[in-house]
């Protein structure tokens, strides 16, 4: 196991209410897990969101704080709530009531990567998932529900920018729905994870630098946006789904050439973004 179970940057100075936090960069792969898997270690990379914490490293500057997964998605993911368990892939679970993202092997232990493609020959014992949720899952939400806590004391609001990247595949989704093409892809939960205001002031930020914005679809947000925003107690949380292939080599999952002058363009936009937490007051809640 990696001894860090996360990643931690804080500014010098905390002056912003924005928080950005990345659930699946983690790329640190325990041995005995990589010898379970029947995947080689291209493919069992494949849903993670390669090199994210890396594109908004420079937030701490801004005066935000950047909290990022070491562990990876394909081990234990983040933005699933703790008891979507999958008895698939899990000794002991029982079957009943299984939400969809469970059923499709994408628990909060996932059974698959992409493309559906299977993690394990066969099931891993209770008491090793149990272990996995004690030792990353529990520990970096407990450091995110301190830091939304804190924000709310320091700036009577806060915003959590939920970083993640998506397939370029995933656009098709869009274009068939004869939706524009989409670089980016913010999920609000419809509006029910943040106020408005702050959603259309990080569209703003995108669209600014010559980003293409969608809302809401194919991805609208999963556990962490549905857990952590609470617009009615000025708690707001917004997922960013960022277009893969505009900076990294998705099926070799290596940077780029140009990877740094992207890196500058998020940078760029997410101290447009941090600029939001910094009002007088907090945005009225819808």
């Amino acid at each position: 196991m990696p001894k860090a179970n996360y990643q931690l940057l804080l500014p010098e100075n905390r002056t912003t209410s924005v928080i950005f936090a990345s659930p699946h960069s983690g790329r640190s792969y325990p041995w005995a897990f990589l010898r379970k898997s029947v995947l080689d270690k291209l493919a069992i990379r494949s849903s993670e969101d390669a090199f994210v914490d890396l594109l908004f490293a420079d937030v701490p500057s801004f005066g935000a704080p950047l909290l990022s997964a070491t562990a990876p998605r394909a081990f234990v993911d983040l933005n699933r709530s703790r008891d979507e368990l999958d008895p698939a892939v899990i000794e002991g679970i029982p079957r009943a009531g299984l939400n969809p993202r469970v059923a499709s092997g994408l628990g909060v232990i996932p059974r698959v990567v992409s493309g559906g493609r299977q993690i394990y020959r066969g099931k891993i014992p209770k008491n090793e998932a149990e272990s996995r949720l004690a030792q990353y899952w529990q520990p970096y939400h407990d450091v995110l529900e301190g830091l939304m806590t804190e924000n709310c004391r320091l700036f009577g609001q806060a915003v959590l920018v939920d970083c993640h990247s998506m397939p370029h595949e995933a656009i098709g989704e869009i274009n068939r729905r004869n939706g524009p093409k989409a670089d980016v892809v913010l999920g609000d939960r419809y509006g029910a994870a943040a106020n408005g205001e702050i959603v259309d002031r990080i569209e703003a930020a995108f669209v600014a630098a010559g980003l293409t914005v969608a809302r809401n679809m194919p991805f609208a947000g999963a556990y962490v946006t549905q857990h952590y925003g609470r617009p009615s107690l000025n708690r707001h949380a917004v997922q960013v789904e960022i277009d893969r292939s505009l900076y990294m080599d998705e099926k070799l999952i290596q940077p780029k050439a140009d990877f740094p002058g992207f890196q500058k363009l998020i940078a760029n936009i997410a101290r447009e973004i941090s600029e939001i937490g910094r009002s007088e007051r907090p945005l009225a809640a819808e």
